[in-house]
């Protein structure tokens, strides 16, 4: 019985090329499902990045309104402080934009992007930001910034 069981698996030679070619194609068609969801969950988490930007320039543009009374709006009118600003003043470091290549490494358009604070009251104020980038931009208050909320340029 051992004999015959050692002779049969002598004679066995290894994957047949129909063998070889199923084994390819499942790994074809798996490959087909999983590279697009993770080419969506990259996408996701850049979008989740600016609105995370744009939530810590409204942060950062509430200390400065806290230190700089400059900055701070009177009656109706608002006042607006730029991306460029805050990075400058040391309010906030430098955000770069997750979509941003090679040739401009942070992206976002510095002059452009900003915080505009209006007044609701004696020392209340309403802060909403829009964030230009080189592919995707985004504005709305705190309470508005979501993944869904961001266009593409």
């Amino acid at each position: 019985m051992l004999k015959k069981l050692r002779q049969r698996l002598k004679n066995e030679r290894g994957l047949t090329l129909i063998e070889l070619l199923a084994v390819v194609v499942i790994l074809g068609i798996i490959a087909a499902i999983a590279i697009p969801s993770i080419g969506g969950l990259i996408d996701n988490s850049k979008k989740d990045a600016h609105v995370a930007n744009a939530k810590q320039m409204i942060s950062s543009a509430k200390l400065a309104v806290a230190a700089d009374e400059t900055l701070r709006p009177v009656g109706t009118t608002s006042k607006t402080v730029t991306l460029e600003k805050l990075e400058s003043d040391g309010y906030i470091d430098t955000l770069k934009d997750p979509d941003g290549d090679s040739t401009n490494a942070n992206g976002y358009k510095r002059e452009t992007s900003l915080v505009t604070i209006s007044a609701d009251g004696p020392d209340k104020f309403t802060y909403e930001v829009t964030l230009i980038g080189n592919k995707r931009s985004l504005s709305g208050n705190s309470d508005e910034l979501k993944r869904t909320s961001i266009s593409d340029n």
